[in-house]
């Protein structure tokens, strides 16, 4: 690299040609890569924030909305749509460059922002939420890829730590905005809830004006060809086998229509790679990437980790809702620890591999601290204080705050930079459908064990007259309607119940919940240690270059 310290972007050539390598970039101080680093910021807290919000109210909207069977369908729109753009970004910034397609993205989230501010139906909703997606799935992996084109390799995870902070930081404050939205009847003539997507607006806007200021980075054109074929194929394979993640616990998962979508996901998933071996370079997602040992092994534990990591997100406030009904607002305030823990070690970790250019004991680190949490909430009873529940996030928060940083310094070390575009949005297509086994799998392990573990309980229960007597009582038997099936089962469909049961009797329920979970996190545990031993083992201890 020169030493020049300019930002501004060069006159592109009307003729690109396809270099070997891009011209190197110029060094950017510290301060300009904070200012530059101030606009992906606010960009990616868009998309980070919305998907905690929207989880948090969705209940909300759903009874408005009058859908509310069909709720699912609004997170699996944005997380399909957002999944598969996700590389085909990569490929067009690396063509067009980073900040046109970066603004691309935003655009693209505010208008389906917009859009589902005003949805009528929850099946619109659904379809706004899939235009959401379209500019969502550009923001986390251009911003890591913008971060990787202005640092050397070893100054990448200081910066990369501030974007995984700002992740973390969604997960708290997006259950309290979109617990006050969800709880106000109207605000300014609409509807609470409504202000989830409507204050995107504004947010979006601000990050506009900070990206058309700052963000000035020099970008060499890659001739690429656009891999059409790629992302119809891509579609084909992954959005079945998304679909079936989401509604398999409600179709069952051997029923005809999910075997269907296992069928096409295959067929889709095949086809997608033989068509990717034959595009060679221009492929959507290069096959000669994976020939790259770092970035090979950066994928499989961005996969694993996003397993665990997801799976735990999804689960935890469950425990904190149902065994220590807490309202969501209130849950997301008790996962701070979480939080501090992750910004903690972020910058910490950061700065440590900017130092040294060490990174794999950083790694092992922080999926071991993972793993460990895993086990922790995996001993939780439904009894247990909140000060041991908080080990266990402060475990979490640090291990995700050394873990998911290095994992993507990994992957990157040792991608030429004319590839970096299509190598980080991979990496992100990756963890994102790691993410997405993981909940859905922990969800389906949680909900096919808590109602035979409560049935258990009841029976046991029931066999206490004054169980009998107090479950009996008017108010505790109109609670329980509908929730004991005549044929001695029960219907999880609902949880609200528990909050007008007699503590007595929704200590069977509670129980059944917590035995449930325990085997979700001890899951979780067992991924993890998969994760621990690949980034022990057969992650090479090498050193990041400081140029």
């Amino acid at each position: 690299m020169s030493s020049s310290s300019t930002t501004t972007e060069p006159t592109e050539p009307t003729e690109p040609t396809e270099p070997t390598e891009p011209q190197s970039h110029a060094r950017l101080t510290h301060g300009q890569v904070i200012t530059v680093l101030s606009g992906l910021m606010l960009g990616m807290f868009l998309a980070a924030l919305d998907q905690t919000v929207v989880s948090s109210a969705l209940r909300t909207i759903a009874d408005d909305l009058h859908g509310l069977t069909a709720q699912a369908w609004v997170t699996t729109a944005y997380l399909v749509t957002g999944t598969i753009v996700t590389p085909l970004y990569g490929k067009l910034s690396d063509i067009y460059g980073r900040r046109p397609v970066y603004l691309t993205a935003i655009v693209l989230f505010t208008f389906g922002s917009l859009l589902c501010g005003f949805a009528t139906s929850i099946h619109q909703l659904a379809a706004f939420r899939a235009v959401q997606g379209l500019g969502g799935g550009g923001l986390m992996s251009l911003a890591m890829t913008i971060i990787a084109d202005i640092t050397s390799p070893r100054e990448r995870g200081r910066y990369q730590g501030y974007i995984t902070a700002v992740f973390a930081g969604s997960s708290v404050v997006g259950p309290l905005v979109g617990g006050v939205f969800a709880g106000r009847a109207t605000l300014l003539g609409l509807d609470g809830w409504r202000w989830i997507f409507l204050v995107n607006i504004p947010l979006a806007a601000l990050a506009i004006v900070v990206i058309l200021r700052v963000l000035h980075v020099p970008h060499q054109p890659v001739r690429h060809r656009l891999d059409y074929g790629g992302a119809l194929t891509l579609a084909v394979g992954i959005v079945p086998l998304l679909i079936v993640a989401e509604q398999g616990r409600s179709w069952g998962w051997g029923s005809p229509r999910a075997l269907v979508m296992y069928a096409v996901g295959v067929v889709g998933l095949v086809s997608f790679v033989l068509l990717e071996r034959r595009m060679a370079d221009a492929a959507l997602l290069p096959v000669k990437l994976f020939r790259i040992r770092a970035f090979r092994l950066g994928t499989v534990l961005h996969f694993t980790v996003g397993i665990t990591m997801f799976g735990a997100m999804t689960t935890l406030p469950l425990y904190l809702q149902l065994a220590k009904g807490m309202s969501p607002m209130k849950a997301g305030l008790a996962t701070l620890p979480t939080m501090a823990a992750n910004v903690a070690v972020t910058l910490v970790v950061g700065r440590l591999m900017s130092r040294t250019g060490r990174f794999k004991v950083h790694l092992v680190a922080g999926v071991g601290s993972l793993t460990v949490s895993m086990l922790v909430f995996a001993t939780l009873r439904d009894d247990s204080p909140l000060w041991y529940v908080a080990i266990g996030m402060v475990f979490m928060g640090a291990g995700l705050g050394a873990a998911m940083q290095t994992i993507t310094t990994l992957a990157q070390s040792e991608v030429p930079g004319r590839d970096m575009g299509a190598a980080t949005a991979s990496v992100n297509f990756f963890r994102s459908n790691g993410g997405t086994v993981g909940a859905a799998a922990f969800l389906s392990i949680l909900f096919s064990l808590a109602g035979s573990r409560i049935g258990e309980r009841l029976a046991v229960a029931s066999q206490d007259a004054s169980f009998r007597r107090l479950a009996g009582e008017p108010a505790n038997a109109e609670a329980l309607k509908g929730v004991l099936r005549p044929d001695g089962g029960v219907n999880l469909e609902d949880s609200a119940f528990l909050r007008h049961l007699d503590p007595g009797v929704a200590q069977p329920f509670l129980e059944g919940y917590v035995s449930a979970l325990r085997v979700v996190f001890l899951t979780g545990a067992a991924v993890g240690l998969i994760a621990f031993m690949i980034a022990a083992w057969r992650v090479p201890n090498t050193q990041l270059s400081a140029d």
